[in-house]
């Protein structure tokens, strides 16, 4: 059976618009899609639509898809492309409802379907929730294929599951495929985050433009092509920008994972067995992928309303910038009575030759249950002081009103309180049955040993991480994930720098590299076969992405923080 081409057309909400129609028009060497897929949720995102509910409750599904598909729908029905996305949110029947509408209003004939069951509200398992959403796995959307849909819109399924259900359809894999299903999962989370996997956020970018990539031009965004036996091949529309390279694949495979168990609801992915080769210019193998039963219980992702916040930032410039900032905070403290307050400040270079450069940002962060106390009752005061503090008195903005902010945990949930349910074009329900097996993972599968035997004696030379380390890092709710990896150059000496960098990075290391993590327990995984090592960092965003008061809430930045520290590197391997 022929491999099943799958593009992708989103990472996030508010990716590009255009590329719905740059993917479907792209296949210009005659290899069209089979299938469109887009990935528009993310914790933060299921809080913005829940938020949106709490307006309206006919919303809660993501509205620039609806104007995507009204711009693209005939162009896929003449292509016999089928669209697959999770932009359903909160509300996949409302968005299934709306998209026969712009079908009609178009003249078009489109069979839409959508996948429920997700939404957990109703049974009131989690008192004050905004969003309780179990993450579903693929069988859902292979129904609805298989049912005859052309477009199938769901709620919180995994990000993989998006390509996982198209591959189950076309090729007839069972729930006991357990390595084709593997290798799917990996094919589906290489994709899902869109240019990620075509050079986009990858440390290694200057390397790629070395090799010929036209910085100027947009990224394209990644197709995989998904053979019966679960192996696939990463690649993208010929003429497009960017490039899908080992590295560029390795960097989207690290990214926001945990241990080497790569838990989904369909299968647990060893993440240990992962295979990647460079069969040709933007084309990467991934083959050898193997999988296990899948988990016990379902994770949840719950969202609660968690207050207000505001933030206002001050311009400190020039000398004695410490005691200017010690001033101010002891100036404004005393006025404020929100629950939480956080200070943050930027470093400053020495004699720098610009009025900016010689500036630096203070941000003072308030947060409450109620809007008062971080509403007039913070910005008047920090107004007030604009003629009595600190020379140079200046702020980055006005300041503003309060908004809400939400709080995300994790959960878990017996599947036997979930029902997976399919709504077929015609209105047809069908129930998608839980595996008859399960698995449970040990967590310290993969953990790197501690102690690791010694470095060879050799002399050193301290030198930034990144001199041949890449990284790709990211937020698992209150939780940082860094993966690093030494880059695939083609050096002989590959091997033993992996060995190295396994050594080398211990959790205590980790700590001392990124001193913000010294007080939180941090794990570390070693992956031999990517040629690189996990890093998970409890805590450090607390809360979640809309709760963090850090300058980088989400941690995309601090994998290249911490490539930029400087470590002893051994002389023989640079």
């Amino acid at each position: 059976m022929n491999a099943l081409r799958i593009g992708n057309c989103s990472g996030f909400y508010g990716d590009r618009f255009s590329a719905m129609r740059e993917q479907l028009e792209g296949a210009s060497d005659g290899r069209g899609l089979d299938v469109l897929t887009g990935d528009y949720l993310a914790e933060l995102t299921m809080l913005i639509l829940g938020r949106d509910t709490l307006k309206d409750p006919s919303l809660g599904y993501v509205r620039t898809f609806v104007r995507q598909v009204e711009d693209c729908l005939g162009l896929a029905l003449e292509r016999g492309v089928k669209l697959v996305s999770n932009a359903g949110g909160l509300n996949p029947a409302g968005l299934a409802d709306r998209l026969r509408e712009v079908a009609k209003g178009l003249g078009l004939d489109a069979a839409v379907a959508h996948v429920e069951g997700d939404d957990l509200r109703a049974l009131g398992l989690y008192d004050g929730a905004l969003t309780a959403n179990a993450y579903l796995g693929g069988y859902g959307i292979a129904a609805a294929l298989n049912g005859g849909a052309d477009i199938v819109v769901t709620g919180r399924v995994t990000d993989a599951s998006l390509v996982v259900g198209p591959a189950v359809a076309h090729h007839g894999w069972t729930p006991v495929s357990y390595d084709e299903l593997a290798g799917a999962v990996v094919a589906g989370h290489v994709v899902e985050c869109g240019a990620q996997a075509t050079g986009g956020n990858f440390s290694g970018f200057r390397r790629l433009v070395q090799a010929g990539m036209d910085p100027s031009r947009p990224l394209g965004f990644p197709v995989v092509e998904v053979a019966a036996d679960g192996s696939s091949v990463i690649t993208k529309h010929d003429g497009t920008g960017g490039a899908v390279t080992v590295d560029t694949v390795t960097a989207q495979l690290l990214y926001e994972i945990q241990s080497t168990r790569y838990l989904n609801p369909d299968v647990t992915v060893r993440l240990d067995t992962i295979q990647l080769t460079q069969d040709a210019p933007d084309r990467v193998a991934i083959r050898g992928v193997k999988g296990e039963a899948p988990p016990e219980r379902l994770k949840v992702c719950v969202n609660e309303l968690g207050g207000f916040r505001n933030q206002v930032e001050f311009v400190l410039t020039g000398l004695e910038v410490e005691e200017k900032a010690e001033w101010v905070r002891e100036q404004l403290t005393p006025s404020l009575d929100a629950a939480h307050v956080a200070w943050s400040r930027v470093a400053q270079p020495p004699d720098a030759d610009t009025e900016e450069g010689a500036s630096v940002l203070l941000r003072c962060t308030v947060m409450d249950p109620q809007p008062d106390p971080v509403g007039r009752a913070f910005t008047g005061p920090a107004v007030e002081l604009a003629l009595a503090s600190y020379p140079g008195f200046t702020m980055t903005t006005p300041p503003q009103q309060p908004t809400p902010y939400g709080v995300y945990r994790p959960e878990y949930v017996d599947r036997s309180q979930v029902h997976h349910t399919v709504v077929h074009a015609d209105g047809r329900r069908e129930e998608i049955a839980d595996p008859a097996d399960c698995s449970v993972a040990d967590p310290d599968e993969g953990r790197r040993p501690s102690p690791y035997p010694a470095p060879a004696d050799s002399l050193n030379r301290r030198m930034p991480l990144g001199r041949f380390v890449h990284a790709r890092s990211g937020d698992k709710g209150g939780d940082a994930n860094i993966g690093l990896w030494v880059a695939n150059d083609g050096d002989p000496r590959r091997e033993a720098r992996v060995t190295w960098l396994a050594k080398v990075m211990s959790a205590r290391r980790v700590r001392e590299l990124l001193p913000e993590a010294r007080e939180l327990e941090v794990d570390v995984y070693v992956l031999p076969n990517l040629g690189g090592i996990n890093v998970v960092i409890h805590g450090l965003l607390g809360q979640g992405v809309a709760a963090s008061t850090r300058f980088d809430p989400q941690a995309k930045g601090l994998g290249e923080w911490l490539r930029s520290r400087v470590v002893h590197i051994q002389e023989d391997l640079l």
